[in-house]
């Protein structure tokens, strides 16, 4: 798959529909962050079309494609995880969600002072910034988002997170540049995992006879 405008305006589209499901769909209100998280996803992938369209630059939706694809996922994600993980998975997510906060804060302050352009190279777009000591926000980033998910407890986001783990490797080994924009427009498409499990049956409450009897 190449990526272009088209190309980003159509998986946008279509996650952001799945997104619009999932969230119609949730039963819970403590899911309901996650669940949204296509919606977002899909959002931003209209976003990274725009940028398309523009050329790149330093316009407006370049700077808001990194608003969403940084600080705004790195306390989205863990948070959302926090929110409707199993109570026996809330302090370890708890933990990684004060990871992915002190890495949101780096990532604000870097985009409020530093300017952000972005390139388009063949059929990718990379994202120029500049963030100091990237390494450290990147490693911090990856474990607020996949370490959250891989840390959930469920069996629907620990597979969504090898997903996005395992993408996040290969984007880095072929587009390590552009690792940024890659790695979004693949999370969005393994985003939709979420409909299954927004759809999962509901966890089957004790009746009083049967807490009687334990």
């Amino acid at each position: 798959m190449c990526w272009s405008a088209t190309a980003d305006l159509v998986a946008g589209a279509a996650v952001t529909s799945v997104g619009a499901a999932c969230v119609i769909r949730t039963r819970r209100a403590g899911d309901l962050p996650l669940a949204a998280l296509p919606l977002l996803l899909g959002a931003h992938q209209l976003v990274e079309a725009q940028v398309w369209h523009t050329g790149g630059g330093t316009g407006p939706a370049t700077v808001a494609w990194a608003v969403l694809a940084l600080p705004v996922l790195a306390v989205w994600v863990p948070v959302g995880v926090w929110c409707a993980a199993p109570r026996r998975a809330g302090r370890r997510v708890a933990a990684v969600s004060a990871v992915g906060a002190l890495t949101a804060a780096f990532l604000t302050h870097s985009l409020a002072t530093r300017p952000v352009r972005a390139e388009i190279r063949g059929h990718t777009m990379a994202y120029v910034i500049g963030l100091p000591r990237p390494e450290l926000l990147v490693a911090g980033y990856l474990i607020a988002t996949v370490g959250a998910l891989l840390l959930s407890g469920d069996r629907w986001l620990t597979g969504l997170g090898v997903l996005t783990g395992a993408g996040a490797l290969v984007c880095w080994l072929l587009w390590r540049l552009e690792f940024v924009s890659t790695w979004c427009a693949l999370a969005a498409v393994c985003s939709v995992v979420l409909y299954g499990w927004v759809r999962r049956p509901a966890p089957k409450r004790a009746l009083p006879a049967d807490i009687y009897r334990s």
